[in-house]
């Protein structure tokens, strides 16, 4: 999409999405008129200034602030057109032991943003979801879930002003922070891989490919809607055999929190849910625009009444040798296939 003399900011700006969204739109957007990476960690904007120093794009800025904190959002909100929401506390088990820092920051937080958004006259606004906010188990996904509805429902309270706020949701991003092909990468070398359990699944999808959902979030939005990729799954174990074939596998128990499967759309969400073609779209039950016109627009059809989306139940998959093809294309290039 077009970016071309419009000021963009993203919340949580130095982690791997807002480093790969950062490197996308400076790619795509060279006459940006600027880019603002706010985040609370002064060692990650200083890192990242070395991939992405000032003299060479002007157009960029390092605010540190926390989305906990509205006087500072409104600061950096201000003359913003483009808002991209991805600041989280997002580790299962810390939220656990942490309770009320994690609500703080994924509720509390997303309340800020939208407050500041609202005053600061933001135009459109792009919040980032997660698997986990489907059918929660964990307080994660619970703050999660409560932050996709507040972003949705931002929607009926802005009154006159021209503003769009919608929600992208996907599943395990390849190679990230944390997830499952890093830490087998690391740990082949002991000659075993834990497996929470050999049944598990998940969804596959690439941080370019996140990414690109929430420029796809920007340009066709109409305010409301909550997007869903059509992405294949792998099989935990089919991940272990890629990576390390020689070595044995010792399944050790799914974590507190955990679930076998990945969930994006429950048969409860069938009954809002629309198939676009590239997207499911799940729609509130009061749109703030005519849903005969998005349907008509987006030449989108309603899903079946018994409808859900999860990684176990998918028709697309990953093989072993695709995920190997993957591994070194997203997270390893020294990768040997």
């Amino acid at each position: 999409m077009n970016l071309i003399n419009k000021s963009v900011l993203i919340t949580g700006g130095t982690g791997s999405f807002g480093k790969m969204f950062t490197k996308l739109i400076l790619e795509r957007n060279p006459n940006i008129k600027r880019l603002v990476i706010l985040s609370r960690d002064e060692q990650k904007h200083f890192n990242m200034a070395m991939d992405f120093p000032e003299d060479k794009y002007p157009a960029i800025r390092y605010f540190i602030g926390d989305v906990r904190d509205r006087d500072r959002l409104e600061m950096a909100f201000e003359n913003i057109d483009i808002v991209i929401h991805a600041a989280a506390m997002k580790h299962v088990h810390l939220a656990e032991y942490n309770p009320s820092e994690c609500i703080k920051t994924n509720i509390n937080g997303a309340e800020n943003v939208i407050a500041a958004s609202l005053k600061c006259g933001v135009k459109s606004v792009v919040a980032l979801s997660t698997d986990k906010a489907c059918a929660p188990i964990n307080l994660y996904g619970a703050t999660k879930l409560t932050s996709d509805k507040l972003f949705i429902a931002a929607n009926n309270i802005k009154g006159a002003r021209d503003v769009k706020f919608s929600v992208v949701r996907y599943g395990n991003v390849m190679g990230s922070n944390g997830s499952v092909m890093p830490f087998f990468l690391k740990k082949r070398k002991n000659g075993f891989l834990p497996i929470t359990d050999k049944k598990m699944t998940r969804f596959n999808i690439s941080l370019q490919e996140g990414c690109q959902m929430v420029f796809d979030a920007i340009d066709k939005a109409w305010g409301g809607e909550l997007f869903v990729p059509k992405i294949p799954s792998y099989k935990i174990v089919d991940v272990a055999t890629a990576i390390a074939p020689d070595c044995e596998q010792r399944e050790v128990g799914i974590r507190p929190g955990e679930k076998l499967h990945e969930e994006m759309i429950t048969i409860s969400d069938s009954i809002n849910t629309y198939d676009t073609g590239k997207y499911y779209v799940i729609l509130p039950q009061k749109p703030v625009f005519d849903k005969e016109k998005f349907i008509n627009h987006f030449n989108a059809k309603i899903v079946n009444a018994n409808f859900s989306y999860n990684s176990g139940d998918n028709d697309d998959w990953e093989t072993v040798d695709g995920l190997r093809r993957l591994i070194k294309k997203y997270v390893d290039p020294n990768f040997k296939i």
